[in-house]
């Protein structure tokens, strides 16, 4: 069964078109492997670290996508959106770059770091409590007073096609070393980097196999693949991984990743921990755990054994610095 979303979807084009449009002005994140990694996975990993972007995450290249086609009334009216930190900090950079004012919509209990980042680079912010109140209801109640533009943090062609230069850079950056990624893993959320990277591998690498990956209790994407339809996370599902706790897959992303992937990979906080830790000890990198999921993947052997050339997104880097102690210490929580 195939859910058929009301919108266009976006194609492998656009996420050409916005990988030309972003050049100069995203960071050209490295590609690299660590022979340490390659002998605890036994596999050849190609790491893309995302972690290194502008605003320490992917976020930034969809935001600022969506942001620079808006025209110059548009962006008179300024730009709203919802986020628990890294689609936060990307509309705020990519606004400032801009001229523009951007209000975002942010849970209480979001990282201290992604708040506080947000609120440096000229955002206002709107806290919420996760638990009882609607944050897209918040959102679209201030647009509905201000006029603001809805930026949301996936379901957006222009999103969408945005993260997909992730993608399409590391199949690139491999094709200069002369590696073709039979395996791209990649975490998954409301499905926007997804979705971006598949309509990438598309364009340049179609027989790449792809899998989400997800914090257990949010394996949505894992389900609806299974099932053909887009399934809900249980209420009160908790993760570490405070990037990826959307309800549900995207209306639009889901559309374009029900057929093109090749499965859905689900990880432990455990895992993920471990993940932090082997990226810090043996690349030194900081991950946040949403930003590690892939990594904890490949290190927990959950792929396939055919699976031997493998890119790996490192998405994002924002921890907060207490928890990144405590994971590398070994505590629990």
């Amino acid at each position: 069964m195939t859910e058929t979303p009301a919108r266009p979807l976006p194609t492998a084009a656009d996420v050409v078109a916005a990988s030309e449009r972003l050049s100069g002005v995203v960071t050209h994140t490295p590609c690299f492997h660590s022979e340490a990694l390659n002998a605890l996975t036994g596999k050849a990993l190609w790491l893309k670290a995302e972690n290194l972007q502008r605003t320490g995450s992917f976020k930034f290249r969809g935001a600022y996508n969506r942001l620079v086609q808006l025209s110059p009334q548009e962006r008179a009216r300024g730009v709203i959106a919802w986020s628990s930190g890294n689609h936060a900090q990307g509309v705020a950079a990519a606004a400032k770059l801009l001229g523009m004012a951007a209000t975002v919509v942010m849970p209480e209990d979001a990282p201290a770091l992604k708040r506080d980042n947000t609120l440096a680079l000229g955002a206002e912010v709107i806290l919420y409590d996760r638990w009882h109140e609607n944050r897209e209801d918040i959102a679209r109640a201030r647009a509905a007073e201000t006029g603001a533009i809805i930026v949301p943090s996936y379901d957006d062609p222009h999103i969408v096609a945005g993260q997909g230069s992730v993608a399409y850079e590391l199949f690139q950056q491999c094709a200069e070393q002369g590696v073709q990624l039979d395996t791209l893993l990649v975490c998954c959320s409301g499905g926007g980097l997804m979705a971006g990277c598949a309509l990438a591998a598309e364009a340049v690498s179609p027989t790449t196999q792809l899998y989400s990956v997800e914090p257990d209790g949010f394996d949505d994407h894992a389900r609806s693949l299974a099932s053909g339809r887009r399934e809900h996370n249980a209420a009160g599902a908790t993760s570490i991984c405070d990037a990826l706790l959307a309800p549900t897959p995207g209306e639009l992303t889901f559309a374009i990743n029900q057929s093109r992937l090749t499965g859905g990979l689900v990880v432990t906080d455990d895992e993920v921990r471990t993940a932090i830790r082997v990226a810090s000890q043996e690349l030194k990198l900081v991950l946040e755990p949403g930003g590690a999921v892939a990594l904890a993947a490949a290190l927990a052997g959950k792929l396939p054994a055919n699976c031997r050339q493998v890119g790996v997104v490192l998405s994002g880097g924002n921890i907060d610095p207490t928890l990144f102690a405590q994971i590398l210490q070994g505590a629990d929580d």
